[in-house]
């Protein structure tokens, strides 16, 4: 079996991914950006994505790449698919199920984010896959510190989605990284049901032991917050967007269960499984 490099390695997927790689015997080497320990079996090298000419110690030996692009634009994403095609023979990249192939424009800067970056990495001459993943579970640890505090989510309401466990994007992310068969697939990965912020936050309390609610709020007001709370204005901005022209989405597919035989969770076993990160 081929060298991995998992990039996002401390991330709520990417740390999931080097979990299930760690379970099948994987050789798995994580980026990080900063030397640190982590879990035993995991190979840690130094890099940086926005200083592509620290990643190619990272890339000796390496024939498979786990891409999570954590900027908000794709500047510096052809250098680094440029310093991965000189090691490397694949990437398999973490997307967004809001990417719509017909649209010559996405509906928001995250998705059309995640549609350049697919774009450029169709064009390197790197073998890919796409794995779209819709709203991943794990974004709800946002809402820790108000529930905590107040026991009132408050923020802009957002479409409800098919929100997925990020243990089961890894799981899929494992088996595509180590099988054949899936080089120019696109996968899109959902839960097993549709779900609102206001059922999230429900659920949420039900594992938490106490009962919590969801308050919409302006746009407006939200932004003032999430500037207030010290996110990068750029950020907020690509948030809010998302927030505000995210449509609705029934979309729910079965490629979790058909990739990795084992049926999607629901939101609701993943906020039981981590009530703790609430309390």
């Amino acid at each position: 079996m081929n060298k991995i490099l998992v990039t996002g390695a401390t991330g709520n997927v990417g740390q999931e991914v080097l979990a299930q790689l760690v379970s099948v015997g994987g050789p798995v080497r994580a980026l990080v950006r900063a030397a640190r320990r982590l879990d035993a079996g995991v190979e840690v090298a130094e890099g940086d994505l926005s200083r592509p000419d620290t990643l190619a110690q990272a890339l000796v030996d390496v024939e498979t790449v786990f891409l999570v692009w954590p900027f908000l634009t794709t500047e510096g994403a052809p250098a680094v698919l440029d310093v991965i095609r000189g090691h490397a023979r694949q990437v398999v990249y973490l997307s967004s199920s809001g990417v719509n192939d017909e649209a010559e424009r996405q509906s928001d800067p995250i998705n059309q984010l995640h549609a350049d970056m697919e774009s450029l990495i169709k064009k390197s001459g790197l073998e890919w896959t796409f794995l779209r993943a819709d709203t991943i579970a794990s974004n709800t640890r946002g809402w820790a510190a108000q529930i905590r505090g107040t026991g009132v989510v408050r923020g802009p309401d957002i479409a409800a989605t098919a929100v997925v466990d990020p243990r089961d994007v890894a799981a899929v992310a494992a088996r595509v990284l180590v099988d054949d068969g899936h080089v120019g697939a696109t996968y899109v990965l959902t839960g097993p049901e549709v779900v609102s912020r206001a059922q999230q936050v429900r659920a949420i309390g039900e594992a938490v032991g106490r009962p919590l609610r969801f308050e919409e709020v302006p746009v407006e007001t939200a932004r003032e917050q999430m500037l207030a709370d010290g996110r990068p204005p750029a950020l907020v901005e690509a948030l809010l967007a998302s927030a505000e022209k995210r449509p609705h989405a029934g979309l729910i597919t079965s490629v979790v269960a058909e990739i990795t035989g084992t049926p999607a969770r629901t939101f609701r076993q993943w906020a039981a499984d981590h009530a703790d990160d609430f309390r």
